[in-house]
């Protein structure tokens, strides 16, 4: 099952097999095998390499069924935020500043 996880969200990321294995340092073969179930067994250090890159946690790649979209879905959104807040120049250490406006925003509006 971790395979046919790891194949859709790679694919719904947007990476290919030789993307995700270059920037997971795990080679090609060994996640196309992954992928493919031959390997059903990787190690954790494997899977947390690749997690890592695919901007999910482990609990994510070992999910089964409608939890598994749901929660990959929900990941979807965050990174599309994250996108988003990079493409207007702000990088991650001014997130703490615009905390601050938010919890404003958010206080002001509950008024």
């Amino acid at each position: 099952m971790i395979g046919k996880n790891i194949g859709e969200i790679r694919r719904k990321r947007g990476y290919t097999l030789t993307e995700l294995a270059q920037l997971s340092n795990v080679s090609k073969s060994y996640l196309s095998n992954i992928e493919r179930n031959i390997h059903q067994n990787p190690s954790l250090d494997v899977i947390q390499k690749i997690a890592t890159v695919l901007n999910v946690d482990l609990v994510t790649l070992l999910k089964t069924g409608t939890d598994f979209d749901k929660h990959l879905s929900y990941d979807c959104e965050w990174v599309v935020l994250m996108h988003e807040l990079k493409e207007l120049g702000i990088e991650k250490d001014q997130i703490e500043e615009y905390k601050t406006l938010i919890e404003f925003i958010k206080w002001k509006n509950e008024k």
